[in-house]
């Protein structure tokens, strides 16, 4: 279990050193520092030091409205941290996510936070019906008078939660986009995740362009490097149908030979003889090659769906691609 820091300021004449010293006296070894407005969701420190949060580590802030100025915002990122299986702590409050006593405050911060937007809904209808009955028109009249600065200010809260979106499902689509781009065009990639169970963060299906959007997010925000946006070229040598074949048995279940092959066909990947139709031996060709560029190791193989003409099913993926 790792503690990881978070100390933020509002101007660069503020300094975090003493939000530094608390944080290191608790034992967190990573501090990511920021200099932003709290009310700004789209922080890069912040967001890096969440994606650095990984199964049983811990976020930790010297208060939490150096992490969020609002308490739909803290619960957001708090629910982000505990999809990740990691934990919060504030040093000055009583929230300690890891502990009985914390999981029990947040219940509560949850329970005000929802009766705070009902409140809030409830004001809101009230306040429009009034309106219309003084025959005025609700809503922003900065965004009707299209005000850029009314403008800017929608687009900006329009991007940080495409921006939190995007972060929630980093992790179920970056491996896929570095081992597959720029090797693969978009449509490919989705198509991939789309076998893999992995979903955008509305739960639909992700499509090329969708996926390309939410790739260029990350990449300026330095999760994952630019060459993934580079041109697909148009013809797709051997090595890259190797990639394609080691993560097909890292990610199929089971990851047969025929499994495989339908994988490949199911991406419309062209054998290296340019056939549409892939076979066992097409396969395994592509295996051997995954196991001497150390893709894969000797991990065992299931057997190819159909029974073998001699022998018996291979014990290991280096058995099964020496025989014929």
């Amino acid at each position: 279990m790792a503690l990881i820091g978070y100390a933020r300021v509002s101007t660069d004449e503020q300094t975090t050193d003493p939000q530094i010293d608390a944080l290191r006296t608790a034992g967190c070894a990573v501090i990511h520092r920021e200099h932003g407005s709290g009310g700004d969701r789209s922080r890069p420190e912040l967001k890096r030091a969440i994606e650095r949060c990984v199964g049983g580590d811990v976020l930790v802030v010297v208060r939490i409205d150096r992490l969020a100025r609002s308490l739909a915002h803290l619960l957001e990122i708090i629910e982000t941290l505990d999809a990740r299986g990691a934990g919060f702590r504030s040093l000055g409050d009583p929230i300690d996510t890891t502990s009985p006593q914390g999981r029990f405050t947040l219940q509560i911060l949850g329970a005000v936070a929802e009766f705070e937007r009902a409140l809030i809904r409830e004001r809101t209808r009230a306040g429009l019906k009034a309106a219309r009955e003084r025959g005025r028109i609700g809503g922003n009249p900065g965004l009707r008078l299209r005000l850029d600065a009314a403008v800017r200010a929608v687009h900006s809260a329009r991007d940080a939660r495409r921006d939190a979106d995007v972060l929630r499902v980093a992790d179920d689509i970056l491996r896929h986009v570095r081992e597959m781009r720029p090797a693969y065009p978009w449509e490919t990639v989705a198509r991939s995740l789309d076998r893999a169970g992995a979903r955008r963060p509305d739960g639909g299906r992700w499509t090329g362009p969708a996926l390309a959007r939410a790739v260029r997010r990350l990449v300026r925000d330095g999760f994952v490097d630019g060459n993934v946006l580079e041109r697909t070229p148009r013809r797709r040598d051997t090595d890259d149908l190797v990639t394609l074949v080691a993560m097909a048995v890292r990610t199929l279940k089971p990851p047969t030979l025929a499994n495989i092959a339908r994988h490949l066909e199911g991406l419309h990947c062209r054998t290296p003889r340019g056939e549409t139709q892939w076979s066992a031996s097409s396969v395994q060709n592509l295996l051997a090659q995954a196991v001497a560029q150390g893709l894969l190791d000797d991990r065992p193989l299931p057997a190819p769906d159909a029974p073998r003409r001699r022998g018996r099913p291979p014990k290991s993926l280096k058995s099964s691609m020496t025989q014929g």
